[in-house]
């Protein structure tokens, strides 16, 4: 069976049950997969193997933010930002990071968003028991985060760096880990250096929370296709098991069934000798 999907970035209203806190962020954007099946193979053939492969259909701005970010040696994602190719930026927290946060169930201590734009996951996690780094390879998407957040009354509980998550050296180690749409920006063949990055900011008792998206077939990137089996392949070797693996009951309807919820932490059953 070969799998085709159009993906493609609209703007969408937010739905009633949105939580509360999300309610001034009232317009989104969000990637929409359409799935279809190819026709059987042509008779007489000897019966082989299914296939599942995938094609993309992005509208122009999404072309666009492609080309800057694989062709750019340095600076695509700036330039992005930039030109305003953010079409991965909700432009409000994520729905599942507010529940979270609203019911308790996020690791106090001190926290990092990776690829955080423009900061709605870090503000909204952000508390008195929670502190909360951002950080961006954008100068652009910092100054954004900066300006969106300055003002408000938890401001004394996150910053915003920018920095790139590969070389940075944090002054202390985090308690809690946020990825979602990182993980999937870099190209696959960094993705065992994002989980050595990962084991070196985490306290060895400390979570890495993911979402993982987007779970298709799609070719090319970013962003880049992603399984489950993509994380484990990766984590796994640096000690990391899930504890949770899960839809993502809270994701945007039109991720619903291409996004998991994952909470990692250290393998801590294995005896050392």
């Amino acid at each position: 069976m070969r799998l085709c999907s159009s993906f493609s970035w609209v703007p969408l209203l937010v739905a009633s049950s949105t939580p509360k806190a999300a309610a001034p962020y009232m317009q989104l954007w969000i990637g929409a997969t359409n799935l279809r099946m190819d026709k059987k193979r042509e008779e007489g053939k000897e019966p082989i193997a299914k296939e599942r492969e995938g094609s993309v259909k992005f509208k122009p701005e999404v072309h666009q933010m492609q080309k800057l970010v694989t062709t750019e040696t340095s600076g695509g994602w700036e330039n992005c930002w930039e030109q305003g190719l953010t079409p991965w930026d909700l432009g409000r927290p994520t729905p599942i990071i507010l529940h979270l946060h609203q019911t308790g169930a996020l690791p106090k201590g001190r926290a990092l968003v990776p690829g955080c734009g423009s900061g709605y996951d870090v503000v909204a996690m952000a508390c008195s028991e929670r502190y909360v780094v951002g950080l961006d390879v954008s100068h652009t998407a910092i100054e954004k985060a900066i300006e969106l957040s300055s003002s408000l009354p938890n401001s004394s509980y996150f910053t915003f760096l920018k920095a790139d998550f590969f070389t940075w050296h944090p002054p202390e180690l985090f308690d809690l880990i946020f990825d979602y749409t990182f993980f999937c920006a870099i190209e696959p063949g960094m993705r065992s250096r994002w989980a050595c990055k990962v084991q070196e900011m985490l306290k060895p008792d400390g979570e890495l929370i993911t979402l993982m998206y987007p779970i298709s077939d799609h070719v090319g990137g970013p962003p880049y296709k992603v399984s489950v089996s993509d994380y484990e392949e990766v984590l796994h070797p640096m000690g990391f098991k899930a504890v949770t693996i899960v839809d993502n009951e809270l994701a945007i309807e039109a991720r619903k069934g291409r996004e998991k919820f994952g909470r990692w932490r250290r393998d801590t059953t294995q005896s050392i000798l």
